[in-house]
């Protein structure tokens, strides 16, 4: 992908490697993410997501290999110093506090990323564009009716949103939603789904999912990892279609039912 013309791309990741030990738990793997992209990462247990994404946010220091943002090495970047870059991953974010409400989450987030933070405890009104980029937020996650209850005290689905909301307000480039409908309720699920459709398109986003609902309807290209090295990637109806994806993942009847059904 990174050799088309006329081709944005905006995460470039090129043969990671990592070895803990005599253990290769991620080989020579690449992806390219160009503007806009809509990528789910796929594999069974033990595959090697956990690993890369690990790789890719600086959680884990690379064995070898190269991880771009924008043209910029970010290989030896910390984790804070990506996300400043736009590198973003919900899984970063630090736990809920569950005292606090959504808006003054928010309104704390956005203070930090605009170099508020020290004055974040000031009433929200003391800084006007805060308050309204936090409204835009509440409006976007569709929070406004629980915005002013304690976290500890919404559900599941609405944390899940508010998880991805201070993400985006860390305005990424790159956008790394990590199972965000896992231990959801059947219920809460359609909410977020409709949610992340609505995602701004100038975010290129990398998905890491077990639930295939989801990936087939959101994703429009899939990377496939199995024992720490890559399958395949392909789009949707390829991966759909491929036999080798269908033994050691997906199994005939669970792929043929979400592209199907």
């Amino acid at each position: 992908m990174s050799d088309l013309p006329n081709v944005e791309i905006v995460l470039k990741a090129s043969a990671l490697c990592k070895n803990f030990g005599g253990i290769k738990a991620t080989q020579n793997v690449s992806l390219a993410l160009p503007r806009g992209a809509r990528h789910a990462l796929i594999g069974p247990n033990g595959a090697g997501k956990t690993t890369l994404i690990n790789l890719l946010t600086g959680v884990l220091p690379l064995s070898s290999g190269r991880i771009e943002l924008l043209g910029q090495d970010i290989t030896h970047l910390s984790s804070s110093q990506r996300v400043k870059r736009g590198l973003v991953r919900t899984f970063q974010i630090n736990q809920l506090f569950g005292s606090m409400t959504p808006v003054s989450t928010l309104a704390w987030v956005v203070s930090q990323h605009w170099g508020l933070g020290s004055r974040w405890w000031n009433p929200l009104g003391h800084k006007p564009v805060v308050l309204t980029r936090v409204d835009e937020l509440l409006v976007q996650f569709h929070l406004t009716d629980v915005a002013l209850e304690r976290v500890s005290t919404l559900s599941y689905g609405k944390q899940r949103l508010l998880e991805i909301a201070i993400a985006l307000a860390c305005e990424p480039k790159v956008l790394l939603l990590d199972e965000p409908v896992a231990g959801v309720p059947a219920g809460e699920r359609e909410e977020i789904l409709i949610t992340l459709g609505q995602l701004p398109m100038d975010v290129c986003i990398l998905l890491i999912e077990h639930d295939m609902d989801l990936v087939f309807s959101f994703a429009n290209r899939m990377t496939v990892l199995v024992n720490g090295t890559l399958l395949c990637e392909a789009s949707n109806e390829e991966i759909a279609n491929d036999p080798r994806v269908k033994e050691v993942y997906l199994g005939a009847e669970a792929i043929e039912g979400v592209t199907h059904g």
